[in-house]
């Protein structure tokens, strides 16, 4: 099962401190191997120090994203449609979210919400992530647009999880320190 365009939730019982209540957008998944970045985690290093052109389209807050333990140096950049959707420079993967070329002209893009960059990404061997997902360390969901530009994003654990229509729903009341229980 691909889970390209969707989520992988980390598990409570996750317990890697790269992926602790994080929810990572899948931008790829196949035979030969995985790859997203980690919605949830904001770094201090504001937009408008690396990407002048794209900090009007940086979506609040406007800072550069860890996206995972790899290749920090790297930047993805992944942006939300409006309902028509922007032509070049925008690469859709799901639910009207894609990859946005930032070697692109930002004003060619006018039919994107928001954007968001992300320093580095998560990366799973051939058949590292299926093994995770057999050990229940993830939980695959559906992503919506709302959890890419999400206001909060600390708090897009809880929120995702919160609106399912499963059991899964419950975690949305699982502390974000249950060792302070």
């Amino acid at each position: 099962m691909s889970t390209r365009g969707r989520h992988l939730v980390a598990s409570p019982s996750l317990n890697d401190p790269n992926f602790e209540f994080t929810v990572v957008f899948m931008l790829e998944h196949s035979d030969e191997g995985a790859l997203g970045v980690v919605l949830t985690r904001p770094s201090e290093l504001p937009v408008t120090d690396m990407f002048d052109g794209w900090v009007d389209h940086a979506a609040a807050p406007s800072v550069v994203f860890r996206g995972g333990p790899v290749s920090l140096s790297s930047v993805i950049a992944l942006g939300v449609a409006a309902s028509a959707g922007p032509s070049g420079g925008f690469n859709p993967i799901a639910a009207g979210i894609g990859t946005v070329d930032l070697d692109t002209d930002p004003a060619e893009l006018i039919a994107l919400q928001g954007v968001r960059l992300f320093a580095g990404y998560a990366s799973w061997a051939p058949g590292q992530l299926d093994a995770e997902l057999v050990d229940d360390a993830w939980i695959v969901l559906d992503a919506a647009e709302t959890d890419l530009l999400h206001p909060e994003p600390a708090e897009l654990w809880w929120t995702v999880v919160g609106r399912q229509r499963s059991d899964i729903r419950l975690l949305a009341n699982y502390p974000s320190e249950p060792w302070v229980n």
